[in-house]
Parts: structure tokens; C-alpha cells; sequence
């Protein structure tokens, strides 16, 4: 019988868990002050629970670790490490340091099925989604176990391998343990969860009530350019995936954040900026403009910093508010884009993709099993 991770179980479950082993329900409290404050990685670590409740889930649960493999610290302070997961697999994480903050960029899957042509993840395709106790122990690398945990870290952004929505239950779990009192504690304004455009998961995500930021990753003005770097457009063109954006429910002071990835001579001249400011008509956002980190093997390349600068000023004067988001661990290929798995014995889900693969079953939203992007968005719009 597999063993159950504590990491990927939430407090009522836990609750219901002991509870059918005629335990009080303040036991599953302990149980997460141990493994999320405390950071204990062996029941016997849990020294104020019984020795008998111990043993009895010994024979039931474990609690899950990532195994640093590699550890890489850029010249701007930047620190990539890399992980193995149980099953082999490797992902990649970052803690980013910019003035007071200090933001880990965490992953959501080994390898990405979206196959943005821009990004060094895509090229490798998808092997698997991480399960929530393997995105919320990247975050817990980088905090130290105690009572109160201190924490190496003020932000948290969903930006690293793979596309959090195409990893929806694993997703909106962690965040739920990241945010809850029970288990890190940490503020949703504090997270920022970024798309490459998956709308109907984009939908759903609003209605989870979950409250931490958005990014959307836009990178074009039309339709044609977007789908030509991003396939995920196709069966979510802009004029689709905008819409969703004005739906997305906000708190007062909240903005949704648009990435723009700046390819030189691809989606950098004024009439890309000209276009950028009609588009954003009436949405309350903000725009992250990123030069391009140029990748072996990827056709694209960075624009000047003379062009950068006019496409920003061009939407400042224009109303918006823009900025240029400063490339960090470029040096250790920890920046946007750059990051990557290696090669392994696991088979892949998907190909280097060209459509974007859909996770496991929601029965709310009726995405189905193994289906591409494409295909759940025709059935959503009423076709097979």
C-alpha cells in the first residue's frame, strides 16, 4: 500500500484521517505545526504525540523531502538550486533577491507542456505535474524550522518550470497550505501566480477565491505573433483570454500583471506599443516589460536597451503604468526562461509541445483526462 505524504494533505483531511482512528481533532493541528513550522521529516521527530498514534501512522504516512542536488549563486546575489525529486526527476527553483524583497520563484511541473518558443522549459516538453508537497517543500527549503519559522524569503512567485494552471489541484492545494494558518501562514498578497493563458483554468482559478496576485503572460499584440510564439494561443486568442482578465475577480487595490517578453524585431516596434495600450483599455493592470535572455538553440534575440526604453515610455505616456523587470542569474542561467530539467529515464507526457497538454479530471470545469488545450477549448465552445 503507497504511503500518504502529510505534505499533500490538507487540515481537514488530516482531521477526518485521525479522527476515523478515534483521535481528537487538535491532533491534526499538531501534526501540521510539525511538519510545516517545526519541518519535521520523521514522525518520531513529533515527540507530543503518542507513541502508539506515531507508529500507527508510520505504517500510513511519511513526510516527503526534496534532495538538493546543485546549488548555484549568481553575481547579483541570485541562488538557483537544483532539486531531485523522489521519483528521479529534477526541477529547478530560484530565491531572487531585488532591495527588500527576496522572491522564490517556484516550479509547478517537471518540464512544460505549453511549448512557448521562447522558453528553454518548453524544449524539453512535459514528463509530470509536481504534486502540491513537492511545490510547497521547494518553499520550505528556504525557511528555517522553528516555532515561529524564520524565512528567507518575502515573496513567493509561481514562475518557474511548467504552467500552474495546467497543474490546477496541485496548484490551488499548495496555495491553500501556503496561505493557511495551519500551515505557513504566509499573506496571498505576498503570491503571485503567472499564466500563459489557459483561460477556462483561468475561470476556474478566479472562482477558488484565493485571493494572491495574477501574472499573465501576453508577449504579443496580435494574434497572429502571439500564436506563432506562444501555440497556446490558438485555442485562446487574445481576444478571449483579455476578456477572461476583465472577469477576474480583484481585491480594491489589486492589478493583474501582464508579462511581456521584448524579442527584437518580433513584438518591440511602436506599433506593438501603440497596440499594447488599446488592448489594455479599461483593465486594471500593470505591465512588466523583460528583454529576452537569449538561449542556445532559440532563434530570438534581445532587443537594444534604446528600444526598451521607447516601447516603456511609450506606454507611460500613454497611461500605463510599465516597467522594465531588471534579468537576474543570467550568469547561472536562473533568469526568465532560462530554466530547465535534465535528461532522465522518465518518459514524457507530452513532446517538445506544440498544443498544451490538460491535467487530471475537474469535475467542476469538465476538462477531460490527456486532452490538448486546443481540443478542450473547441468542446468548451460547444464542438467535439
Amino acid at each position: 500500500m503507497a504511503l500518504t505524504d502529510l505534505r499533500d494533505v490538507a487540515l481537514q483531511e488530516m482531521t477526518t484521517m485521525l479522527a476515523e482512528a478515534g483521535e481528537p481533532a487538535f491532533r491534526a493541528t499538531q501534526l501540521c505545526h510539525w511538519v510545516y513550522k517545526r519541518q519535521a521529516i520523521s514522525l518520531e521527530q513529533m515527540t507530543d504525540l503518542p507513541e502508539a498514534l506515531r507508529q500507527r501512522l508510520g505504517a500510513q504516512c511519511y513526510v516527503s523531502t526534496l534532495t538538493p542536488l546543485r546549488q548555484q549563486l549568481s553575481a547579483d546575489g541570485t541562488e538557483k538550486v537544483l532539486f531531485r525529486l523522489e521519483d528521479g526527476n529534477q526541477i529547478e527553483t530560484v530565491l531572487i533577491p531585488a532591495e527588500d524583497k527576496r522572491t522564490i520563484c517556484v516550479s509547478t511541473q517537471v518540464g512544460c507542456a505549453i511549448g512557448c518558443r521562447f522558453c528553454l522549459t518548453a524544449q524539453g516538453g512535459l514528463v509530470r505535474s509536481l504534486r502540491p508537497a513537492e511545490i510547497i517543500s521547494q518553499v520550505l527549503h528556504f525557511q528555517a524550522p522553528g516555532k515561529t519559522p524564520e524565512r528567507a524569503f518575502t515573496n513567493i512567485v509561481f514562475m518557474g518550470m511548467g504552467e500552474p494552471l495546467d497543474n490546477f489541484a496541485g496548484t490551488v492545494q499548495a496555495i491553500r497550505t501556503l496561505t493557511a494558518e495551519w500551515g505557513l501562514g504566509i499573506s496571498p498578497r505576498r503570491i503571485t501566480v503567472s499564466t500563459s493563458g489557459l483561460v477556462r483554468r483561468l475561470e476556474a482559478f478566479g472562482r477558488e477565491d484565493l485571493k494572491v496576485n495574477l501574472a499573465v503572460s501576453l508577449n504579443a499584440t496580435t494574434d497572429a505573433v502571439r500564436t506563432a510564439i506562444m501555440p497556446i494561443n490558438k485555442p485562446y486568442p487574445i481576444a478571449m483570454l483579455l476578456a477572461s482578465c476583465r472577469a477576474f475577480p480583484l481585491a480594491m487595490r489589486q492589478r493583474i500583471t501582464f508579462e511581456y517578453v521584448l524579442l527584437r524585431e518580433v513584438n518591440d516596434t511602436l506599433a506593438d506599443a501603440k497596440r499594447l495600450v488599446r488592448l489594455m483599455e479599461g483593465l486594471r493592470c500593470k505591465i512588466n516589460l523583460l528583454p529576452f535572455n537569449e538561449i542556445p538553440g532559440v532563434p530570438y534575440r534581445r532587443p537594444s536597451d534604446d528600444t526598451v526604453q521607447q516601447f516603456q515610455q511609450y506606454l507611460a505616456q500613454h497611461g500605463l503604468s510599465a516597467f522594465v523587470r531588471q534579468s537576474r542569474g543570467r550568469d547561472i542561467s536562473a533568469a526568465c526562461g532560462q530554466l530547465r530539467f535534465e535528461e532522465h529515464a522518465t518518459p514524457r507526457l507530452t513532446d517538445p509541445a506544440h498544443h498544451a497538454t490538460m491535467p487530471a479530471a475537474l469535475g467542476a470545469q469538465g476538462e477531460h483526462v490527456g486532452e490538448t488545450a486546443e481540443a478542450a477549448a473547441t468542446r468548451h465552445e460547444g464542438g467535439r
